[in-house]
């Protein structure tokens, strides 16, 4: 029996039959009605959906995506009793400082095909080659190919712990973090557990509140008011999906475990409703790389192992596992407007050691997908003063 301190090469493969099954089961979805004249404002749009799913019926090529994700260098091991798969691609140049990219849901490492390379490679890309990183990209447990979880209690702050020993494991005693969505807590969970290895810590959500000083609320900036509403318009029209993974993973997930075209309307309205467009998502993320997402967890069958990190979320939140005040360790935040959560670097200083701060323009919660030459660009500059300390 194989050591499961090992790490093992890895490379994604799935059977023809189960490509097969998912074309059969996306033909053969049972649609509901929608009232006529509407669009989004219920949830999915029906006619949206059914283009979209026709192209992941008949056209999608899953072929072309795995090998896309099989250009990057893989391992898989066991970590604290679980199986973790992380993307492990070293950058040419020596120098280079390790990185970990955290995503969040429903994302998966496919978010990040499209900065692995820069990140890695920069001088090929039109980077300067000091900037370069090893790039390290787990998938959280239970999604994807680290999935699913087999027992309680992966949440974010024990998600934190096993990939500081995965950064451990494959050898790096100093590294940067990065990561939007569940991503942005579990990197600074890293960085609040093992502040002893971790150089800097880079977000592109950062959710706060005011912290109770007499300024909390003034001079406000008209991107912080934009963010502001945004999180308002979250917490009260688009939180519904949170509560119920929160609460009935396991419900839920019978049916997206069951109807990729549940699966993909679950995912596509995140997509939709998330990132910065001008009325389909489609023109600010790749057709088929949102698809190659909604794959991930269809073929891998975590869309429920992968919904529990809510529910894990809730007992660390009532257990105060959350990541600690943190005022040494550099912090970075990249602030894209059609984010869902941006607190006011104001109510970010008091527990953080701001170092960078970029308020932009466009983009949204996928910035990965919708603007990767923004944020690669953003970790670059956020990591550079410090790459001495590594």
């Amino acid at each position: 029996m194989s050591d499961p301190h090992d790490l093992q090469p890895f490379a994604v493969d799935v059977p023809d039959a189960a490509i097969d099954d998912l074309r059969r089961r996306v033909t053969d979805a049972r649609w509901p009605d929608q009232i006529e004249g509407t669009g989004w404002e219920y949830g999915c749009d029906g006619a949206w959906l059914r283009v979209l799913a026709t192209h992941w019926a008949d056209g999608f090529d899953w072929r072309a995506a795995e090998a896309r994700i099989n250009t990057l260098d893989q391992v898989v091991t066991t970590v604290d009793g679980q199986r973790l798969h992380a993307v492990h691609h070293r950058s040419p140049e020596p120098g280079a400082l390790p990185l970990l990219l955290s995503h969040g849901w429903p994302g998966s490492i496919v978010e990040f095909l499209s900065v692995v390379g820069p990140l890695t490679d920069p001088a090929t890309h039109g980077g300067d080659p000091a900037d370069a990183f090893h790039v390290v990209a787990p998938s959280l447990p239970g999604f994807a190919w680290s999935g699913p979880t087999t027992e309680r209690g992966w949440g974010p702050h024990r998600i934190g712990g096993a990939f500081a020993s995965l950064m451990a494991r494959l050898g790096y005693d100093r590294y940067g973090v990065q990561g939007g969505d569940w991503g942005s807590i579990i990197s600074q969970h890293v960085a609040g557990q093992a502040p002893d290895h971790v150089v800097g810590c880079h977000v592109n959500m950062m959710s706060a509140f005011p912290p109770g000083n007499d300024d909390d609320h003034a001079d406000i900036t008209p991107a912080e008011q934009q963010h502001l509403d945004r999180s308002a318009w979250y917490f009260t029209e688009d939180r519904g999906y949170f509560l119920q993974q929160q609460t009935r993973p396991q419900s839920l997930g019978v049916g997206l475990h069951d109807s990729p075209a549940g699966l993909l309307a679950w995912i596509g309205e995140k997509f939709h409703g998330w990132t910065d467009h001008d009325g389909d998502v489609l023109d600010v993320v790749e057709r088929d790389d949102l698809l190659a997402n909604v794959s991930a967890y269809w073929f891998t069958g975590t869309a429920t192992s992968s919904a529990r990190i809510y529910f894990e979320f809730g007992r660390d939140l009532a257990e105060g596992r959350m990541p600690p005040p943190n005022p040494d360790v550099p912090f970075g935040v990249s602030a894209f407007p059609m984010e869902l959560m941006v607190g006011r670097r104001r109510w970010v200083e008091p527990d953080r050691n701001v170092t960078f701060w970029r308020e932009h323009d466009r983009g949204g919660h996928f910035a990965a997908m919708e603007r990767p030459d923004d944020l690669v660009a953003d970790v670059r500059e956020f990591f550079r003063p410090l790459r001495e300390a590594a």
